[in-house]
């Protein structure tokens, strides 16, 4: 297990956003806790000396091309690109310096799976540089998969079938606990202890991580399967709960 660090994007700037309050519709609903004073290279070079691979830049909504390219260009091969990714741009990002490409509200539609798209994808630039964000929200007992910025429920439920058929298709899983993300509250325990059991790839686990033992509890609820993304609760993004050297620490006492 390992730590993976963010580069979330909103109007050009390194933000920090709470899960679910991005709407095209609603702007009055937007709760960010933080944004940066620091361009997008500050944290990619940062994440570059301390070896941090595998970590992801999300641009939320348009504007942020230029701000993903600075960061891309500053680490190149060690981060993933998501947001806006279809099958006619994801090689475009991946010639921009993305190690890889996610994806989410395009292999949809209407709330089902689009099988074709998913196909099409592949096809593009190869299932081992494609990962699936499988972000998710509680609905009654069950995870379904969410959309367009977390606001639209598809019919998808996150669980062992679902986990194995979109891994035939990607090299990798990122999965926000939308309804815990960006809170600092604690983590979403049981759709951790979901991925931890069923997850048959490299899978990235994000949403409420505040301290330490959270990312303790997410090893253990994972099984040591899972790495884990911290956004809000640290030091380098305005949070009091963990700083970033000891999320770096962490790595390395893990062998990440």
């Amino acid at each position: 297990m390992k730590f993976r660090p963010c580069i979330d994007l909103h109007g050009g700037k390194v933000k920090q956003i709470v899960g679910g309050t991005l709407s095209d519709s609603d702007r009055a609903a937007l709760k960010t806790n933080f944004v940066a004073d620091q361009p997008p290279a500050y944290y990619a070079a940062m994440y570059q000396r301390d070896r941090l691979y595998g970590g992801h830049v999300i641009m939320l909504g348009p504007g942020n091309e230029a701000a993903a390219r600075e960061a891309l260009s500053t680490f190149p091969g060690g981060l993933q690109i998501g947001g806006g990714i279809t099958a006619a741009n994801a090689k475009y990002w991946l010639d921009q310096g993305a190690s890889a490409v996610i994806v989410t509200s395009y292999v949809f539609e209407d709330g089902r799976i689009h099988g074709e798209r998913l196909r099409e994808l592949v096809a593009a630039i190869g299932k081992e540089r494609l990962v699936i964000d499988l972000s998710c929200r509680k609905r009654g007992d069950h995870y379904y998969v969410v959309t367009d910025r977390w606001q639209r429920f598809t019919e998808v439920v996150v669980g062992e079938e679902s986990l194995a058929y979109f891994a035939s298709f990607c090299a990798e899983f990122l999965i926000h606990a939308v309804d815990v993300e960006g809170r600092c509250a604690g983590i979403a325990e049981d759709i951790t202890a979901l991925l931890g059991g069923y997850a048959p790839i490299p899978t990235t686990y994000a949403g409420g991580v505040r301290t330490l033992a959270d990312l303790q509890r997410i090893k253990e609820l994972g099984q040591n399967r899972l790495d884990a993304t911290i956004g809000s609760a640290l030091d380098i993004f305005g949070g009091s709960g963990i700083t970033y050297a000891e999320a770096v620490a962490f790595n390395r006492s893990a062998g990440g």
